[in-house]
Order: C-alpha cells, then structure tokens, then sequence
C-alpha cells in the first residue's frame, strides 16, 4: 500500500520522460510525434494530481516536481514546435543568407519564458474557481495541434499560414501575453452539476464534443480558443 504513496511523483516524473521524448522528435521535426507524446505528457500531469488528492499526498513537493516537470512538456515543447515552424516560414527561408534574420525562429522561446513565468504564478496564487491567465497544458494543446488543424480538408487553402513568418510571430506573442495576464480563466472543477450555476461549463462540453466530431485533433486549437473567447465573456460581462 505505501508503495501507492509513490504513484504522484512517479506520474509526475513520466510527464516529464514523456515531454523530453517529444523535445527529441520536434528537433527531428516530426511535430505530429511530438504532439502524441505532449498528449501522453498530459494524461500523466493529470493523474498525479488526481492521484495526489485521492490518496492524500500532495506536498510541496510534488507541486515544485509538477511545474518543473510541465515547464519541459508543456513550455518548452511548444516552443519547438514554433520554433521548427519558423525556421521553415518564408521570410526566414528567402532571407537566409542575413544572419539577423535567422535568428527570428528563436524568439519562440518567449513561450518558455512565459510558461515558467505562468507556472510560478500558478503556485503563489492558486485559485480553485478559476485560473488566472492561460493553462500552461491549454497553450500547449493550441500550439501542437496546430499543424493538425491545418491539415484539416476544411481548412487546407489556409495551410499557408504556417509558413506565414508574421502570423507566427503573431501566434508567438497572443500566446505568451495570454499566460502571463491576470484574465480570469475558467475552471473545470466541477463543485456541483446544476445546470444554472455549470451553464458554460455544459455549453462548452458539447461545443467542443462537435468540433471534435469535425475536425477531429485539428478541433483542439479551436477548442482553446472557444475557451479563452467565453472566459473572456464570462469575467468581463
């Protein structure tokens, strides 16, 4: 029984074995292998905390372990991804020859400047009624799904916008600011199932069930951006 003790930590530390996994495949540029392993990432960073609370061992810890652990999975992979996506965006391809160019592509570490950033705000201030600017895994998801998005039939004419340089940049900074800021995000801890008081929670449940019918793993940037888009509505109005 005292080895389930372990079973938080050890989650904890496959999301991170899982996030550098994905670094590897990125840097080989196969961002469709690395979104695969992100998501494995994520099944694990939610059940050691799920895990954690069952068997009441979260500690400091295990928290301190989760957010180093997310900071690789979650940060620093979807830099990657922005990363390889800009290094093959056709500003810096036709300008290849200017050494000041090419360091564009590594301004896509912003995000992993800003995840960690999220993350220790995450652990200062901790609300369980809503998050206080963008989920480190929520950003995530938007960033490496995107190539699936745009493989999408439905949007294929639109695929040349990853090899957009100023619409990277711009995907670049909307995600960092979104981390960083202090819009009430909102939560899915279910406190009770009323309809009256979970109405949003609901409507984005089947909101986001159709869009998976859809458009499949290409739905979850979009999913994202529901979420942030009724977060807004939700604390603003």
């Amino acid at each position: 029984m005292k080895l389930l003790l372990f079973l938080p930590n050890t989650l904890t530390f496959l999301n991170l074995f899982f996030g550098c996994i994905a670094v590897i495949y990125g840097i080989n540029g196969d961002l469709k292998t690395l979104a695969l392993f992100v998501s494995i990432g994520m099944l694990c960073d939610f059940f050691d905390g799920f895990f954690a609370r069952l068997l009441n061992v979260k500690s400091e810890l295990g928290v301190q372990l989760d957010s180093f652990s997310d900071l690789v999975t979650f940060g620093l992979c979807s830099s990657v991804v922005m990363f390889t996506l800009l290094n093959n965006s056709n500003y810096v391809i036709q300008n290849n020859s200017n050494s000041y160019i090419q360091l564009i592509p590594y301004l896509s570490f912003l995000i992993t400047i800003a995840s960690s950033y999220r993350l220790a705000k995450f652990n200062l201030y901790h609300n369980d009624s809503y998050f206080k600017g963008l989920p480190t895994p929520a950003n995530a998801m938007f960033i490496v799904f995107l190539p699936f998005l745009f493989d999408n039939q439905f949007l294929t004419q639109y695929s040349g916008l990853l090899e957009n340089t100023i619409f990277l940049l711009l995907i670049i900074i909307l995600c960092s600011y979104f981390m960083i800021c202090n819009l009430r995000m909102l939560s899915f801890k279910f406190k009770n199932f009323t309809f009256k008081e979970n109405k949003l929670r609901f409507l984005f449940l089947v909101l986001s069930t159709l869009m998976l019918a859809i458009f499949n793993f290409g739905a979850i940037p979009l999913v994202i951006t529901f979420y942030i888009t009724i977060s807004f509505l939700r604390f603003k109005f």
